[in-house]
């Protein structure tokens, strides 16, 4: 083989390599740290806050090429806490978000468009109350590496947020009362699925602080 054709078969190994490792890495959702916080106007008073807990969901994600990430999520949204049980149903009632009939929200992810490398917008689908709309997410990856506590996975924390219009999604009573505008907040954690033999111990850490320590109850549970 002439040196020019070596050259070029090295180039082409070369190039490869980083393809390989580039391949997106397959997460769940951590439906215990993962929660959607959301504020709309009440009648000018002030703005109403409320939370939805349990999102379950599965991401595709490798740091190194956000635009190949693919994130597909469900909310329960008869899980929404506005702190009062009344008004809670009063939410979930049939002339507003009908939890009865459409008990989730889902998003899908379409497209991404990355920022740098903490940051890109997520187009996707969201589904709510039976209607399909196009929104986008401003995300920000807070972090990527091996849990600290037991059992160690790896995981990676993401911040998120959103404004939508209710009536879009044709939810649209009490319009003197409730605001139009729904900001939304994200908040979520990812475990890697699979190669769980290289989560099994934890990265270094000072002795004292280690959560394996005999000063740490062996079943206690995972904050």
């Amino acid at each position: 083989m002439n040196p020019r054709a070596r050259l070029l078969l090295l180039s082409l190994v070369l190039a490869a390599i980083p393809m390989a490792q580039a391949a997106p890495v397959q997460y769940a959702l951590d439906p215990v740290h993962t929660r959607v916080l959301f504020s709309i106007d009440h009648a000018g008073f002030s703005k109403a806050l409320g939370t939805v807990s349990g999102s379950e969901g599965s991401l595709r994600f490798d740091p190194e090429d956000w635009q190949a990430a693919r994130l597909d999520v469900s909310v329960p949204l008869t899980r929404l806490d506005l702190g009062d049980a009344k008004w809670n149903q009063a939410v979930l009632a049939r002339n507003l978000l009908d939890g009865e009939r459409f008990p989730q929200a889902h998003f899908v992810s379409t497209r991404v468009e990355p920022i740098d490398a903490q940051h890109a917008k997520v187009y996707g689908t969201l589904t709510l109350h039976g209607v399909s709309q196009e929104i986008a997410l401003d995300v920000t990856l807070n972090q990527l590496k091996r849990h600290p506590l037991p059992p160690f996975h790896r995981t990676a924390g993401f911040s998120a947020t959103t404004t939508i219009s209710r009536a879009a999604f044709g939810i649209d009573a009490w319009k003197s009362v409730i605001g139009d505008e729904v900001q939304l907040r994200i908040e979520a954690e990812a475990i890697r699925q699979g190669k769980a033999e290289e989560d099994a111990e934890p990265e270094s850490a000072p002795a004292s602080d280690s959560p394996t320590s005999s000063a740490a109850p062996a079943k206690e549970a995972t904050p």
